[in-house]
């Protein structure tokens, strides 16, 4: 695999830059970025308070609407029976946002947003012609009002007695079209590659992480490949939780990803595959 690179968002070369990374790894790491450092540092304050009450259970999720508090061992990775040690809030644009919660991660998913249309944008206008022509629409129109946009936030307890297999998150895939990565409050994300070893990302409270989702490569005919990660257990002090906060970004329900699927017919069937449906 080659090297993941770490482009300047503010960069006349950002699409150029990006579209080569999410080609050659399936990820890229963007710095000067605009969301700012003290707003993420706040949003984690306020879900470590949230995931240590009992009032979290007050927001137990929907089995069909898939918004709410999912609680420990709730999901496992593609293909594996072995539950992943987390729990974690899904906070989708019409769902429950928990009244413990100030608006500062709505303000998050706002920016978000914004900056997902400018990159999935850039690289529309940046990918070969003829992978432009496989798009139905072009991919920042996909996710316009989209319902499925979503902001999960993660808590990884301590790891104090493991004696299962289990791991903070399988080896998996992401379902949709990219994903906005804050950088995790504690070391572990991998991506597999090409030769079937893991490379560490970076986990500077500087960057956001993006990478192509299993949607991207739907339609683009697989030129920018859904590469696999995961969150190993910690090595070192184990006793300290890992929080963080993917912003998966979706299509509509209605695009048209392939052939095969729309994105709504794509969605359920991997949301059965990990467990959630």
């Amino acid at each position: 695999m080659s090297e993941i690179l770490t482009i300047d968002y503010q960069s006349n070369n950002l699409g150029s830059n990006l579209t080569k990374s999410l080609k050659n790894t399936g990820f890229a790491v963007i710095k000067n970025h605009p969301i700012s450092k003290k707003l993420i540092s706040s949003i984690y304050d306020e879900w470590k308070t949230f995931f240590s009450s009992d009032s979290k259970h007050n927001y137990l999720f929907h089995k069909v609407k898939q918004d709410g508090y999912f609680p420990y061992l709730s999901e496992n990775a593609k293909g594996s029976k072995a539950k992943d040690l987390k729990e974690f809030y899904h906070i989708y644009d019409w769902g429950r946002y928990p009244d413990e919660i100030s608006d500062k991660t709505n303000q998050l998913i706002s920016e978000f947003k914004i900056m997902a249309k400018n990159l999935l944008s850039e690289i529309h206008l940046n990918s070969p012609l003829d992978i432009q022509n496989k798009f139905s629409i072009p991919l920042d129109e996909m996710i316009q009002k989209s319902p499925q946009n979503l902001l999960r936030v993660i808590h990884y307890p301590p790891i104090l007695d493991n004696n299962s297999n289990s791991i903070r998150a399988g080896a998996h895939e992401d379902i949709n079209l990219i994903t906005l990565l804050v950088a995790g409050s504690q070391p572990g994300l991998q991506v597999l590659k090409k030769d079937n070893t893991w490379m560490d990302v970076s986990t500077s409270k500087d960057y956001i992480v993006i990478n192509v989702g299993d949607m991207l490569q739907e339609c683009s005919g697989g030129y920018y490949p859904s590469t696999t990660h995961r969150v190993l257990n910690p090595q070192d002090n184990p006793d300290i939780p890992r929080y963080s906060m993917p912003f998966f970004v979706h299509a509509r329900d209605e695009v048209i990803l392939s052939d095969k699927y729309n994105a709504k017919s794509y969605l359920e069937e991997r949301l059965k595959e990990i467990g959630l449906k």
